[in-house]
């Protein structure tokens, strides 16, 4: 089972330091959650992340953080899935979690007729070697954070200010532009239910945001 929490439109910093609270606290008894949310326009650059990768940010904040990977960009029009899972109580391994995250991605294009693929050494989904979902993932004592961003229908002319996960000139794209609905509230159910297939998970809608975020909100 796992609690899902549709957080709305919520800045950056607030709900990562959400998560890093939750992940703490959490032990083998807690739920394991997905938090959906979409961020205001921000950069964040994963733990390996190299500076010159960022090349003109502009008026849009740059955010040093502990996920995997390099730089990538969030903004308005973007689903942003947290799944905070139990990897030990799953009995799956790091790499298996990117793979089934990666699949649902891939899984729930294919209900929109698009064909996409995985890379491989480049985490992600792309379409016609443009990339249309990003994966940043951290995982501590065996329980994940951070997750995926997929572009559903957004300005995509902030990805022209960085190397997009530290590939120089790599084309990004959005389901909307090709072909797909431009509705978050469309997608988000069917990434919600590939989610679940590819975890085997049955999920539980909460409608408060979970008390780490209250507390990080009201500080």
């Amino acid at each position: 089972m796992a609690i899902v929490r549709d957080l709305g439109r919520v800045d950056y910093e607030p709900v990562w330091r959400a998560m890093q609270a939750f992940t703490d606290a959490r032990d083998e008894r807690t739920p394991d959650e997905i938090w959906l949310v979409e961020h205001a326009p921000v950069f964040t650059l994963g733990q390996a992340g190299k500076p010159e990768h960022v090349l003109a940010p502009g008026d849009i904040p740059v955010l040093k953080v502990d996920r995997g990977g390099q730089v990538t960009y969030h903004g308005p029009g973007q689903i942003v899935a947290y799944p905070l899972l139990d990897l030990r109580r799953l009995k799956i391994g790091v790499r298996d979690y990117v793979h089934r995250i990666e699949q649902a991605i891939i899984d729930t294009l294919v209900r929109y007729g698009i064909a996409a693929v995985r890379r491989d050494g480049a985490p992600g989904v792309y379409v016609d070697d443009a990339k249309v979902a990003a994966l940043g993932i951290r995982v501590r004592r065996g329980c994940t954070f951070h997750g995926l961003a997929f572009n559903i229908a957004m300005d995509l002319e902030p990805f022209a200010r960085i190397n997009p996960c530290g590939y120089a000139g790599l084309a990004v794209t959005s389901v909307v532009d090709l072909g797909g609905p431009a509705s978050m509230e469309t997608v988000k159910p069917a990434l919600l239910a590939e989610l679940a297939r590819q975890f085997d998970l049955a999920l539980e809608t909460a409608t408060e945001p979970p008390p780490s975020l209250q507390l990080q909100t009201a500080a």
